[in-house]
């Protein structure tokens, strides 16, 4: 019984050590054609698309994609350090998808 509750605990205390997951955003540029409209955006990520631009790519294209735009490219993917600096730059764009 001891065993079992030392187990437990111990797997408990492992869980709780684990690093919390940061948030993750990418920054791209989209267009529109006919007529031709350009926005740069700041977007949040699911962890499986967090490693790099690359990765990104195709949440972002597909997301944005829903209301007519085509990407252009990942600029970058950053965490909650970078978001601040990004704010006035994507404007109605922040955080929009």
């Amino acid at each position: 019984m001891k065993t079992r509750l030392l187990s437990t605990a111990i797997a408990a205390a492992t869980l709780l050590a684990l690093p919390a997951t940061a948030a993750c955003y990418a920054d791209y540029k989209a267009k529109q054609d006919n007529p031709l409209k350009l926005h740069y955006g700041v977007i949040e990520l699911p962890d499986v698309a967090c490693g790099s631009a690359q990765d990104a790519a195709p949440e972002v294209s597909r997301r944005i994609a829903a209301d007519g735009w085509t990407l252009l490219n990942v600029l970058g993917v950053f965490d909650d350090a970078g978001l601040d600096e990004r704010k006035a730059s994507a404007g109605p764009y922040f955080l929009r998808y």
